[in-house]
């Protein structure tokens, strides 16, 4: 194909479309400026249970993907995509990401060139914070002298049926030219593309996806929590309702919401909102104050657990399964249970944790890692599942004599008590 494309941010999302570039022909630079993750990935070590550690070697021994933490391997490149982290800071959207990235492309950017952001944002970021810092730093002039547009990312860590090649793939571009560049290196990627008629589009698409699971989960943590207050089973209740074929979509309680969308993008909607417009977007709002608290209410169960012991949750070994945000992944970013060992440690608690998905130097501080074995469930005095690998025995969870918080409804047993 003979094409040079660069992915900036090689982590859950660009890790995948960087593995993806390289099999269909391209030849792929990928850079990341966390240096053990650079090392890991020259050394063929796959931090992202979606790649393979073998799609990583085959990629590595093409020759057509270099890893690298240095943006001048980027010189020369047609294709550009962007899928650096756009956290909050300070409940506020934190763009430096986009903006250092877009910085160090510019450098390198040539005529004829497209750049593609990816990263979630607030709509008219592409335009109006992106294409200025290129055409800065570049002295070219994006619609005349090189392409840009906007392409959400859809990955779902871990889910076995919907990758990233599979899933449509939504498109923009600043112009129609820009567009059918866009578009056309999606084409080579995926198996269908979706065009929306600008970038503005495209960004509110990924916003008003994310901010629908947001405010669907908030209902149903919020329905958990007085459920049982009442009395009532709510865990039934969902599955019941769930038998209903129209007008119905199964969400399932947990102990918040976690990793690089749900507890960020839709704060940057309601903030464009606010800042453009002057009005509360209160349902994101409202989304928001439930699922930032649910670590919170999980810390009350388990107290009200060790209390009704007679033991108090000072001094209690407490073991955490699975610290990441999702099944089957090793994304402990902004996962609840980062929130949940912040409280366990400030009363006092003695806190282990179970996760062989999370990568070493991710691991939360003062946190004992440990194996889910019989030997240390019985050396607990609560456990609390929040995260439901596939890879965990569960069976030894629900066999044991330790109390045991399920905030996933996967156990069975006589000492489980559910969320």
């Amino acid at each position: 194909m003979g094409k040079k494309v660069v992915v900036v941010g090689q982590g859950y999302v660009g890790l995948p479309v960087a593995m993806r570039a390289v099999e269909v022909g391209y030849d792929v630079v990928g850079v990341d400026l966390d240096d053990a993750r650079v090392a890991a990935l020259r050394d063929g070590i796959s931090f992202v249970d979606d790649v393979s550690e073998a799609t990583l070697q085959s990629a590595l021994a093409s020759g057509r993907y270099m890893p690298t933490n240095d943006y001048s391997d980027s010189a020369e490149f047609d294709i550009a995509v962007i899928t650096v982290p756009t956290p909050l800071h300070e409940t506020l959207p934190d763009l430096s990401f986009i903006e250092s990235s877009a910085a160090s492309l510019a450098a390198n950017l040539r005529a004829g060139a497209v750049v593609i952001l990816e990263s979630t944002t607030y709509p008219g970021t592409t335009e109006e914070l992106l294409v200025p810092i290129l055409e800065s730093g570049s002295g070219l002039t994006a619609g005349k002298d090189f392409y840009a547009g906007y392409s959400p990312e859809r990955i779902d860590p871990g889910n076995p049926v919907w990758g990233f090649v599979n899933t449509p793939k939504v498109v923009s571009g600043i112009d129609a030219p820009s567009l059918e560049v866009v578009q056309g290196f999606y084409d080579s990627l995926v198996d269908r593309t979706v065009p929306v008629s600008s970038p503005k589009e495209a960004e509110l698409t990924k916003l008003l996806e994310n901010t629908f699971r947001h405010v669907n989960i908030a209902l149903v943590n919020e329905l958990a929590i007085f459920g049982h207050q009442l009395g009532v089973n709510v865990w039934e209740a969902i599955d019941a309702a769930s038998t209903k074929p129209f007008g119905y979509m199964r969400f399932t309680p947990g102990p918040g919401v976690g990793g690089h969308c749900l507890p960020v993008d839709p704060s940057y909607l309601s903030w464009q909102v606010k800042r453009k417009l002057g009005q509360n977007f209160r349902f994101v709002e409202l989304a928001n104050d439930v699922n930032d608290h649910m670590p919170d209410y999980v810390l009350q169960r388990a107290m009200r657990m060790l209390n009704d012991l007679g033991s108090a949750i000072r001094d209690s070994r407490v073991l955490l399964v699975g610290l990441a945000y999702k099944r089957d992944t090793g994304d402990i970013r902004e996962s609840p249970s980062l929130r949940l060992i912040e409280l366990l440690l400030e009363c006092g608690a003695l806190v282990k944790g179970a996760d062989g998905h999370v990568e070493a130097h991710r691991w939360p501080a003062h946190v004992e890692q440990a194996e889910l074995t019989s030997e240390t469930i019985d050396s607990a005095d609560l456990v609390i599942l929040l995260t439901d690998h596939t890879d965990f025995d569960l069976e030894l969870l629900g066999r044991s004599s330790t109390p045991v918080l399920d905030t996933r409804n996967r156990l069975r047993g006589p000492n489980v008590v559910r969320l």
